[in-house]
């Protein structure tokens, strides 16, 4: 892949991402994008295109930790350009995507697909027990009731 040079008139895109067990997904909004190229790489991306009304744009982050870059994606929309790089530390939470601690203002986190995933299985495993529990419970209640009177709903 050919060297990507920062344009001198360039700006960032606006950027959203959140993180799954497996992947970490990065949506930058580019309208009408042309011109896209990009370089995943092990530790870091660099994103450069020009917006519709020829704005050239280009964002370049370094990772909070090491992604599969073989195994990463990139899809072009009309109105946003979708990254999905997957982790190489699967069910590992990144708690910033960036790996400095300053958080640039161009980078933000995307709430509407946020989840805090490192719950869900303890979540999981507590409505788990409960189910357990209550059929514990019904057992120890003695037999099932007997329920032949519903026999005589079917015949009307």
């Amino acid at each position: 892949m050919p060297k990507i040079i920062r344009p001198d008139d360039s700006q960032p895109a606006k950027t959203l991402w959140f993180d799954r067990k497996k992947y970490v997904t990065i949506t930058f909004m580019v309208q009408k994008s042309k011109d896209l190229v990009v370089d995943i790489q092990d530790d870091k991306m660099i994103l450069s295109c020009k917006t519709g009304d020829d704005i050239n744009i280009y964002n370049e982050i370094y990772f909070y930790d090491k992604i599969q870059k073989f195994d990463s994606r990139e899809k072009q929309y009309d109105r946003t350009i979708n990254v999905m790089l997957r982790k190489v530390k699967e069910n590992v939470a990144w708690p910033r995507l960036t790996k400095d601690t300053a958080k640039p203002s161009w980078l933000a986190v995307d709430f509407d697909n946020w989840r805090d995933w490192e719950q869900e299985e303890d979540e999981g495993m507590a409505e788990y027990e409960h189910y357990m529990d209550m059929l514990q419970d019904m057992s120890k209640k003695g037999e099932a009731p007997v329920m032949d009177d519903l026999d005589d709903l079917d015949d009307d």
